[in-house]
C-alpha cells in the first residue's frame, strides 16, 4: 500500500517538474503577494508598520496556496481520463486508492515547499512566530491542502470536462475568498458579509492562522480550524476515492 502511494507520488511530481515553469510559477505567486500586496494594509492593521501587515497577510497567503493551490489539481487527472491513462492504472494490479492518493501526496509536497519559501521571506522582512505556533499553522495548513486536493480530484472525477470544472471552481472562487477575508480582514467587511463568513470553511482557517502568527494559542479559532478541515479533509478524499472506483467499474 504505502509502496504504491509512493510510487503514484514520485511519478506525479516527475510529471509536475518536468516542465519547471509552472511550478515556479506557483511558487513564485505567493512571494510577489506578500512583497506587493502586504504591504498596502499597513493602515488597516493597529500598529501600522509591515511587520503587522505581515503578521495578518502572510497566514492569510498561507491558507490561499493551501487551498487555490491543491484545488487546480484536478485537471490532471481530467487530462489522464481522456486518454485513456486512469483506466490503464485502475486495472493494473496497484492498490486502487494509491492513484488518488499519490496526486494528494504531491499536492501537499509541493504546499510545503511554497509553504517554506513565503516563511522565510516573511521572517526575512522581520515577522516572528513562535515553534509551536509554526508547527500548528503547517498543520492547519496540510489539512486544509488535503481538503482542497480530495475535493479536486473528486470533482474531476464526478465533471470529467475542463470547462464544466473550470466555470465551477470560478463560480466559488470570489465569495470564498472575499468571505474569508483573505485580503482584507473580515472585520471591515459590511455587517450581512461577517454574517456569512462562518458558513465559509476557509475563514476559521484564515483567522486562526492569525491567531497563532499573533501568539494566542488559547484562541477558540484554533480548535474550530481544526475540527473543520480534518472532517472536511476526510470526507472529500473518501469521495475521491469512491468516485475512481465508479470510473474503474
Amino acid at each position: 500500500m504505502i509502496r504504491h502511494i509512493a510510487l503514484f507520488t514520485g511519478y506525479e511530481l516527475k510529471k509536475a517538474f518536468s516542465n519547471p515553469i509552472w511550478p515556479l510559477f506557483g511558487i513564485m505567486q505567493p512571494v510577489l503577494y506578500l512583497l506587493m500586496f502586504a504591504p498596502l494594509l499597513k493602515s488597516l492593521t493597529p500598529g501600522g508598520s509591515t511587520v503587522d501587515a505581515l503578521r495578518m497577510f502572510t497566514p492569510a497567503s498561507m491558507m490561499m496556496i493551501a487551498v487555490f493551490g491543491a484545488l487546480f489539481s484536478g485537471f490532471g487527472l481530467i487530462a489522464d481520463l481522456r486518454n485513456g491513462s486512469l483506466e490503464r492504472y485502475a486495472v493494473s494490479p496497484a492498490w486502487r486508492p494509491a492513484i488518488v492518493l499519490g496526486r494528494v501526496a504531491k499536492d501537499m509536497i509541493v504546499l510545503v515547499c511554497q509553504a517554506i519559501l513565503v516563511l522565510v521571506v516573511a521572517i526575512a522582512m522581520g515577522v516572528r512566530i513562535g515553534a509551536v505556533e509554526l508547527v500548528l499553522v503547517l498543520l492547519l495548513m496540510a489539512a486544509t491542502g488535503l481538503f482542497a486536493s480530495g475535493l479536486s480530484q473528486g470533482l474531476a472525477l464526478t465533471v470529467r470536462d475542463e470547462n464544466g470544472m473550470s466555470q465551477t471552481l470560478n463560480l466559488f472562487m470570489l465569495p470564498v475568498m472575499l468571505l474569508a477575508g483573505l485580503f482584507i480582514p473580515i472585520s471591515f467587511a459590511p455587517a450581512w458579509m461577517q454574517t456569512l463568513a462562518p458558513i465559509n470553511p476557509l475563514y476559521h482557517a484564515v483567522e486562526a492562522g492569525r491567531a497563532l502568527f499573533a501568539g494566542r494559542l488559547s484562541d477558540s479559532s484554533i480548535p474550530i480550524a481544526f475540527a473543520v478541515f480534518i472532517v472536511l479533509a476526510a470526507l472529500t478524499t473518501v469521495w475521491s476515492m469512491r468516485s475512481l472506483r465508479r470510473i474503474a467499474g
